[in-house]
């Protein structure tokens, strides 16, 4: 089956990446896999502050991701799979697609303030002639009905 990556952060954009991709797999006949990296620097404390704080952001993630994967299932009829990784997000995603062949497509979320689309678009963009997969950018902005009519 293929699955359509996309990746779990605080990101107002995140949720454009959500729909659109829950929305493709459902007409497609896919499925979602969500990525949520956490970033490295986060833990640099002692070390049992640090596997405390490790574990507190997989907690979030899990409810965060939970969100998500309730109203895949529910409007959907799409069950996510939730991947963490921890380490650099652009090493992550193309890592992450690398050890899943099922990864077909994946999707960024694009921000719409002044300062671009993003650090994952703008890196990802940057390389996208030699990623093994296309992938799909989702205005951040871009209404529930648009979305709907695209997909």
């Amino acid at each position: 089956m293929r699955k359509f990556l996309v990746i779990l952060d605080d990101s107002r954009e995140c949720l454009n990446a959500m729909r659109f991709a829950a929305m493709r797999a459902a007409h497609t006949g896919g499925g979602v896999e969500v990525l949520s990296i956490i970033a490295p620097e986060e833990f640099n404390h002692w070390i049992g502050v640090g596997e405390i704080m490790r574990e507190e952001a997989r907690e979030r993630i899990v409810v965060h991701f939970e969100v998500f994967a309730k109203w895949m299932r529910d409007r959907q009829g799409v069950d996510p799979e939730l991947v963490i990784r921890e380490g650099e997000a652009v090493q992550e995603i193309l890592s992450q697609i690398k050890d899943d062949p099922e990864i077909g497509v994946l999707v960024l979320g694009a921000a719409t303030d002044k300062k671009g689309p993003g650090p994952l678009v703008t890196a990802l963009t940057r390389s996208a002639g030699s990623l093994p997969i296309p992938f799909t950018i989702v205005p951040g902005d871009m209404s529930k009905e648009r979305l709907e009519a695209i997909t």
